[in-house]
C-alpha cells in the first residue's frame, strides 16, 4: 500500500501552502508544548497575494452566505496548516488534530455555525482521515478582526522526530 502525503494531497487539489504571515500583534503563531501544538487564530487571508487582504469580510447570513463561509473556513485551515508546517517542517509529522475552534462573525439570528465550521473539519478529514477528527467548538461572533467573516484555532498532536 502506497502512502500519500498530506502535501501530495494538497497539491492534486491544487493547493500550495506558502510561507506564512508574520504576526499582526505580540503573539507567537505557533506554540508546541510536548507533543501538542497551539495554532493561534487564522484568518481567510489569501497568504499568496501581495497584500494581507482579507479575502471573505463580512457577517455570514447577511453579507455573505453559508457556502461563503464554508470557503472562508477552509482557507483559515489552509493558513492553519502553513504555520504548522512552518512549525513541524512536515505535516506527516501530526499524529492527530485534538480540537478546532470556529467563530463565525454574524448577526444574532444566524443559528448555521455549526455548517460553516464544517468547511473547515470537512477539510482536515478529507486531508487526514481518522487523524483529522477533532473536539469542536462552532460559536457566533458580533465582530472578528479585520471584519472577518472567520477565525479558526486548533489544538493538534505530533509525532516526536
Amino acid at each position: 500500500m502506497i502512502k500519500i502525503m498530506i502535501e501530495e494531497k494538497l497539491n492534486s487539489l491544487g493547493i500550495a501552502l506558502r510561507t506564512p504571515s508574520k504576526p499582526v500583534g505580540s503573539y507567537l503563531p505557533v506554540v508546541k508544548t510536548g507533543n501538542l501544538v497551539f495554532v493561534s487564530g487564522q484568518l481567510p487571508i489569501d497568504i499568496g497575494s501581495k497584500t494581507l487582504e482579507i479575502k471573505f469580510k463580512g457577517k455570514v447570513g447577511k453579507d455573505l452566505s453559508v457556502s461563503d463561509g464554508m470557503e472562508a473556513a477552509k482557507l483559515c485551515t489552509i493558513n492553519a496548516l502553513a504555520h504548522l508546517k512552518d512549525a513541524l517542517l512536515n505535516l506527516d509529522h501530526i499524529k492527530r488534530f485534538v480540537k478546532l475552534s470556529g467563530f463565525v462573525n454574524c448577526d444574532a439570528s444566524f443559528t448555521s455555525h455549526p455548517e460553516v465550521i464544517n468547511g473547515a473539519s470537512d477539510f482536515l478529514v478529507q486531508l487526514f482521515g481518522e487523524k483529522g477528527r477533532h473536539s469542536r467548538v462552532a460559536v457566533g461572533m458580533s465582530s472578528l478582526p479585520f471584519d472577518s467573516a472567520v477565525e479558526i484555532d486548533f489544538i493538534a498532536e505530533h509525532n516526536e522526530h
